[in-house]
């Protein structure tokens, strides 16, 4: 695929410029033994990623969304008798993850200081809106795009708005992420370009059916010398 005549790079922010869906698994793995008496691992991550499904559209992305799919799982699994303490404890770890300092994945600062003058840059994200924007000012990277984006959905429509919006026309527009499903497939369906920086975890909900020809990078460092 060509990369050339691109004038805009834009980049997800979840686990493609910084860590956040390994946060989620250890609070599930936590959930996981506080549902022992209950349910085994396997039916808990069963029950819970069926709740998410469900309460997408209800509570959207994040850990806001995620903390209620816990808690409502827990109380269909334990039929009711679980104690409001360990109902506490899971809104605690709540607030633990949404309080945890922002780490930078390796080569973000070296990939955007290599593109900075030459491509304009954005960050397009989504999730709870209060939660991303202290996650993007606590990142220190604000002031390197020239627009950041966070939105409830990322589908062609959204990309579609963001590019009319940038005023670009959508072949010279590169989406990188590390989700196929919200980061590769909707910007190829807008005729954008896209490439994959696959990260070691990915929710369950984020996995598409099928390989798309884009490229596939092991580090975002890495896409310096693809561009």
């Amino acid at each position: 695929m060509s990369l050339a005549d691109l004038e805009v790079v834009a980049f997800d922010c979840d686990d493609t410029l910084w860590l956040s869906e390994s946060f989620f698994v250890l609070t599930q793995q936590r959930f996981t033994a506080l549902l022992a008496p209950w349910c085994d691992a396997d039916e808990t991550a069963e029950r819970l990623i069926e709740r998410e499904r469900e309460n997408l559209a209800h509570f959207g992305y994040g850990v806001k969304g995620f903390t209620l799919s816990m808690i409502e799982t827990a109380i269909d699994a334990s039929e009711g008798s679980i104690p409001a303490a360990a109902l506490a404890e899971v809104i605690e770890w709540a607030r633990e993850m949404m309080a945890h300092p922002v780490q930078l994945l390796p080569g973000v600062l070296e990939t955007l200081d290599g593109l900075e003058n030459k491509y304009r840059l954005v960050a397009i994200t989504k999730g709870d809106l209060f939660h991303q924007e202290s996650k993007v000012a606590a990142s220190g990277l604000a002031e390197r795009f020239e627009a950041v984006h966070i939105v409830s959905e990322k589908d062609p429509a959204t990309y579609q708005g963001i590019v009319d919006g940038l005023g670009v026309a959508p072949h010279r527009f590169l989406m990188v992420g590390n989700s196929t499903r919200s980061d590769i497939e909707p910007v190829l369906a807008i005729g954008g370009r896209a490439v994959h920086v696959p990260h070691d975890v990915t929710w369950a909900l984020e996995h598409a059916d099928e390989e798309l020809d884009v490229p596939v990078l092991g580090r975002l460092d890495e896409l310096l010398a693809l561009l």
